[in-house]
């Protein structure tokens, strides 16, 4: 498909990040798949349904991500950064997935929330539903930044937007982000009151 295929042109463009992934030859084969899905998959949940507001949902994205590049794992085993294409895959599948709930007219928004998991940290159940009201651009930089642990630089990369844009909406988006916090008392608010919290 379109998306995956330009996903996979845009990581091979890019620079090496400070902490590399496995060398290509660790990840080759089967085993080596497994050993990256076990490794990644828990951690693009995650970032998928921070996005989303829905877990199963983000599960059903992160999952499809991964069986296309099991499709063509001889080749994306190769690339610099393979979690960079699968991460990139499940977010234009997420985007789109929200996109296609616009055009229906938000009916499945207004149907209730899904059972909160037990065990569930109650303060990541509170900033997902937070972030859940911020606008889809500053909610995303903010969960690239802050729960998938990217630089502004990538982030930059990979929205294909200059720094100066992200620092914008991460400082918006994190500037919303306490008000809606604020009367569920004390919160773990992504970077709240600190500028060193943004870096490049």
């Amino acid at each position: 498909m379109q998306e995956d295929e330009s996903a996979g042109d845009a990581v091979r463009r890019r620079p090496l990040r400070a902490v590399l992934p496995e060398p290509s030859s660790a990840l080759d084969g089967r085993a080596g798949f497994d050993r990256f899905y076990q490794t990644w998959y828990g951690r693009l949940c995650a970032q998928v349904h921070a996005y989303l507001d829905d877990r199963a949902e983000a599960e059903d994205m992160v999952q499809e991500a991964f069986l296309r590049a099991w499709q063509r794992w001889s080749e994306i085993h190769r690339y610099d950064d393979p979690v960079a294409w699968v991460r990139r895959v499940a977010w234009n599948l997420a985007t789109s997935r929200l996109r296609r709930l616009v055009t229906a007219g938000r009916v499945l928004r207004r149907q209730p929330p899904p059972a909160v998991t037990p065990g569930v940290d109650p303060d990541h159940v509170a900033l997902v539903a937070a972030l859940r009201r911020l606008p889809e651009r500053q909610r995303r930089v903010i969960v690239l930044h802050h729960i998938a642990d990217l630089p502004v630089l990538e982030i930059a990369a990979e929205l294909g937007v200059p720094k100066g844009t992200v620092v914008s909406w991460l400082h918006r988006g994190r500037a919303q982000l306490a008000v809606h916090l604020r009367d569920a008392g004390p919160s773990r608010t992504p970077g709240n009151g600190s500028s060193e919290a943004v870096q490049s």
